[in-house]
């Protein structure tokens, strides 16, 4: 079973940047579709940017050209880079990880398993 620990969240203005990271244990992630939800107060948790095994991403309109997802299978670990970022942006981010692809790729949230969060505040 595998766990998640998000890092890196925190406070910045807007236009400025900042790095999460989510560290897998339990399990090798290295065949995982890998992804980063987010989700504000009163919201439904939304996936935003995705990586399957292969390196291949996708990521959501709001973030695409801001936010890059990436991987390190040899430290078990995925990244989110954030620039430019917007008051909008502000919400609890979740890393999560899932053992299987669906119709082929990672998007959605069907069977995902979450990290505990870190909060993002833009302002």
């Amino acid at each position: 079973h595998v766990q998640l620990v998000e890092s890196g969240g925190g406070s910045v203005e807007a236009g400025g940047s900042l790095t999460l990271s989510c560290a897998a244990s339990g399990d090798s992630v290295s065949s995982y579709c890998m992804g980063w939800f987010r989700q504000v107060a009163g919201e439904e948790r939304g996936g935003i940017a995705f990586i399957d095994s292969y390196g291949n991403i996708s990521s959501a309109d709001s973030v695409k050209g801001r936010f890059t997802i990436s991987r390190n299978n040899a430290k078990n670990t995925v990244y989110l880079q954030m620039n430019n970022l917007k008051p909008e942006d502000t919400a609890m981010y979740y890393c999560a990880a899932r053992s299987y692809t669906v119709l082929g790729g990672c998007e959605g949230s069907q069977g995902y398993a979450y990290g505990q969060g870190t909060q993002v505040t833009v302002s």
